[in-house]
């Protein structure tokens, strides 16, 4: 091959390899710039969370110096600039996020009507309930004619919502140890204020600046009962059950209820009357009472899960310890959202006291869901 072959070969690849590199760097520039494109689109997208989660920790660092020191100029602040978050005055301001949402998860998990109750959110002081009190009209039409029908009775009820409150206490000398978790302590003792003090006003309660439960309604035998009243079953003896039969009044109480309600139905009732019932047999020697299979679940009873509080009344004279009902249509609890904490240095020296409140209200909604069995 002549010299100007060669030359002209080599000049050749010599091009082509630089059209390569060329090509090469062009396409690396390009996957550089579509990672960048890539990341802001990311960053964007991500925007509105990290907004959120900018409010909620001023917020948070805020209440948290208001705990410690009574330092409230952060969450004054807060409440100017961005209203409905803080709340200034005698009542305190809105407790952190985190307090106020391990609150409201211990009352949902205690062992109050709260967990089977229809549970409300409202804004007003009261709730407003309309409930038929008779079945709606209904009929058959044809073409040549029609049926008039009469529509069902509508009863108004209200419910009121109260005031709850708790106030825990601690040493100023606390408060300033940096290694204290003062917000899990205060929504611990809150929450376990909360829960017991709604448990008891959820069955006991006479609705005077409390819920009011659902043993403080008329009761009347089931068979006469009317509206605004409960039903009730007989438990078969004087002050305990039937010394011959004594679980035909448990089935009496199920078969009360229409069966409407019996799908949802539950029992409720304290630790001392389950102890009694779970030794109960049927005719063939097969106990009445059966554990839960897994964890979470309630026991049975007769095929109804059981729910067990402990504001319920033992089994005596004149008493009423036992309910079955669909609780969720029978009861219901209104609430508000808001969980107020008002810091107080002054009432309990050396201590700081922080009353927390919280409104919430209940009340029957629908008679028919509820029975109770009476002991004579």
């Amino acid at each position: 091959m002549s010299d100007e072959v060669k030359g002209a070969v080599m000049g050749f690849v010599k091009e082509l390899g630089e059209f390569r590199n060329d090509i090469s760097n062009r396409l690396k520039r390009q996957e550089e710039q579509m990672s960048m494109l890539e990341r802001k689109n990311s960053f964007r997208a991500r925007a509105p969370l990290s907004t959120a989660a900018e409010r909620e920790v001023p917020h948070q660092k805020a209440f948290n110096a208001y705990l410690r020191s009574g330092d409230d100029d952060g969450l004054r602040g807060m409440a100017v600039e961005e209203k409905g978050l803080t709340v200034a005055g005698d009542g305190g301001f809105l407790a952190a996020p985190r307090v106020a949402e391990t609150v409201q998860g211990v009352l949902h998990q205690g062992a109050s009507l709260r967990k089977l109750a229809n549970v409300v959110t409202v804004e007003a002081l009261a709730y407003e309930v309309l409930v038929d009190k008779g079945e709606p009209g209904a009929g058959w039409a044809t073409e040549e004619a029609s049926v008039e029908t009469e529509a069902g009775g509508i009863e108004r009820i209200t419910i009121p919502v109260h005031e709850l409150s708790a106030m825990p206490k601690a040493s100023q000398r606390l408060l300033d140890d940096a290694a204290f978790d003062v917000e899990g302590w205060l929504a611990e003792r809150i929450a376990d204020k909360f829960a017991r003090s709604e448990a008891a006003a959820f069955i006991h309660g006479d609705g005077v600046a409390k819920p009011r439960g659902i043993l403080s309604y008329p009761l009347k035998p089931n068979a006469v009962a009317g509206d605004g009243e409960i039903g009730t079953v007989n438990a078969g003896g004087t002050g305990d059950f039937s010394s011959t039969a004594p679980a035909d009044s448990l089935l009496d109480l199920i078969y009360a209820l229409d069966a409407q309600y019996r799908a949802n139905a539950r029992f409720v009732m304290n630790s001392k009357t389950a102890a009694r019932i779970r030794k109960m047999k049927d005719a063939d020697g097969r106990f009445l009472w059966g554990d839960a299979l897994a964890q979470g679940q309630s026991a049975q009873l007769l095929g109804y899960p059981v729910l067990i509080s402990e504001d319920m009344p033992d089994v005596g004279l004149d008493a009423t310890p036992i309910a079955f009902g669909d609780i969720r249509a029978a009861y219901t609890i209104v609430e508000r959202p808001d969980l107020r904490v008002l810091r107080d240095p002054f009432s309990a020296k050396p201590h700081v006291l922080f009353y927390a409140t919280k409104r919430v209200g209940g009340g029957v909604t629908d008679f028919r869901a509820i029975k109770l069995l009476k002991f004579a």
